[in-house]
């Protein structure tokens, strides 16, 4: 046993570790969310919101323990080691095998909230016979925000890029069944009480240890079977989870979890992305920007015309630009694109260079994932299409990525009204691609820009697009014609609702 004049200093000690680890599991549970449900501003308040609530019902709760403070503190930190430090991976597991993942979701989130409930008002009676009612509510308050301090600068710098979310639940999961441990060493001379509670700490750190080596492996073979293929590439950025899988047939490319092409058929969406523009431009292109865009698709097609000088890849992920720089299959697929003299790369958010850019582009490529949050939203606003049109050189033209006019038609065509409110004219096009289905971009420019008739390019460099097929991108079924659909600002950002609310009708 620990002598009594280290209760404090322990206690403290456990105040940190309970406050940096229940925000952890908090921003776990959030970024997990947002990876599977898209919308990270719902995601996250809800989560907060019930977090919170939890944790004021543990602190309700608190007041039914009156014997064994001690005992009752360590049994408390070591459910939320096993819970907390299972979330993460139960999180992903419930969502590859069924369809309940938001009942586990926010169950987890509001047993781990209760449990941290519980223990600081434990804490607080363990230590009123050491201090000052003021002093000890002072200390623990200060120490509660320091460790609130610590893991919202820890996780988004160091844990989520350096060990992902997985090991990040494991190993803070292991800090509290330490703690448990650790003030087990405070406890009377209750042997058989003592000793049992240290046997089960060490097991539950042995478990969460053993998981921390070996979760990857469970990972990889988890994803392997969700995704339908042997994953060959797998990497966690800052920003989203990067995944790349091989079969006899086909190479794919999966972001937080949703494909983003695949070898079969990718050919088709940049193909109608890159030469309708560059025909309707109606001239050789020489300086081109493609936001987004940093597995170098669209920069290979690009180099299909020789007078091209220049190429801007500007996207945010330096991960994304570095593996479809380096890894062999990954290069492979964009022809070395990005590796080619003539390409720049520069990894920034896009609003914030079309913000600063000055340079005048004859050809803009808005290559971005879909609106399914509002920091992907504000790519898609009012106020980004003026910034854009800005940069854009006399008589350009730019593409945007639109979505599905089919799967999500009001969204489709929101974004077209918008594109037109920042002042250009719009020619909207869809095209068929068998991994997603009907897809649509944006083509947009001055008043002269007119359908393209005829492709730039020789059709034989091609393997799908020809000047035959030229017209029926720009015909629009009926059930896919234009509807009325909101502006997208940056202030409210309708779209993000929108879209979410459509694509949910097709998910199963």
């Amino acid at each position: 046993m620990i002598p009594r004049r280290y209760l404090s200093p322990v206690l403290f000690l456990s105040v940190v570790v309970i406050a940096t680890s229940g925000l952890v599991y908090e921003l776990l549970a959030g970024t997990v969310a947002s990876y599977v449900l898209g919308d990270s501003v719902t995601q996250f308040s809800l989560i907060i919101g019930v977090y919170l609530f939890a944790m004021g019902v543990g602190s309700y709760l608190s007041r039914f323990i009156e014997r064994r403070l001690l005992l009752r503190f360590i049994e408390v930190e070591l459910a939320v080691a096993l819970v907390g430090g299972t979330s993460a991976p139960i999180l992903f597991a419930v969502y590859t095998a069924s369809g309940a993942f938001q009942v586990a979701l926010y169950s987890i989130v509001g047993l781990v909230g209760t449990l941290v409930g519980l223990e600081i008002p434990l804490l607080i009676r363990l230590l009123k016979f050491q201090l000052d009612l003021k002093d000890l509510v002072a200390r623990v308050l200060s120490l509660d925000y320091v460790g609130a301090l610590l893991a919202s600068l820890l996780f988004p710098l160091v844990l989520l890029p350096r060990l992902g979310l997985h090991r990040t639940s494991l190993l803070f999961g292991l800090l509290n069944a330490l703690v448990a441990l650790l003030a087990t060493f405070l406890m009377p001379t209750e042997h058989k009480v003592r000793w049992r509670l240290r046997a089960q700490c060490v097991v539950i750190a042995l478990a969460l240890g053993l998981g921390l080596v070996f979760i990857e492996k469970g990972v990889q073979h988890a994803e392997s079977v969700y995704f339908g293929a042997p994953i060959i590439y797998h990497e966690q950025s800052p920003y989203q989870r990067i995944v790349i899988t091989q079969s006899p047939r086909t190479t794919r490319l999966f972001l937080n979890g949703k494909l983003q092409f695949s070898s079969d058929d990718e050919h088709r969406y940049h193909e109608v992305m890159v030469h309708p523009a560059v025909a309707a431009l109606g001239r050789d292109p020489r300086q081109v920007l493609v936001l987004g865009g940093g597995d170098g698709l669209a920069v290979r097609e690009l180099f299909r015309y020789e007078s091209v000088e220049r190429v801007v890849v500007v996207d945010l992920d330096g991960a994304m630009t570095k593996l479809f720089r380096t890894v062999p299959v990954a290069v492979s697929l964009n022809g070395n694109s990005l590796n080619d003299p003539r390409v720049t790369i520069i990894n920034e958010d896009a609003y914030g260079y079309l913000e600063r850019a000055e340079q005048a582009f004859d050809l803009i490529l808005a290559d971005f994932p879909d609106p399914s949050n509002y920091a992907l939203g504000k790519l898609y606003t009012l106020s980004f299409y003026q910034r854009l049109r800005e940069r854009l050189g006399m008589r350009g033209v730019a593409v945007v990525q639109a979505t599905s006019p089919y799967y999500a038609r009001r969204s489709f065509w929101s974004i077209a009204t918008t594109v037109e409110a920042a002042g250009f004219h719009v020619i909207p096009m869809h095209i068929y691609v068998p991994s997603f289905g009907e897809w649509g971009f944006v083509m947009c420019g001055g008043e002269g820009l007119d359908q393209p008739t005829t492709l730039r390019t020789a059709a034989a460099q091609l393997k799908y697009l020809t000047p035959e097929a030229l017209p029926d991108l720009f015909r629009f079924p009926r059930d896919m014609t234009r509807l009325p659909a909101p502006i997208n600002r940056l202030n409210d950002q309708p779209l993000v609702p929108l879209y979410t609310a459509e694509w949910a009708d097709w998910t199963p």
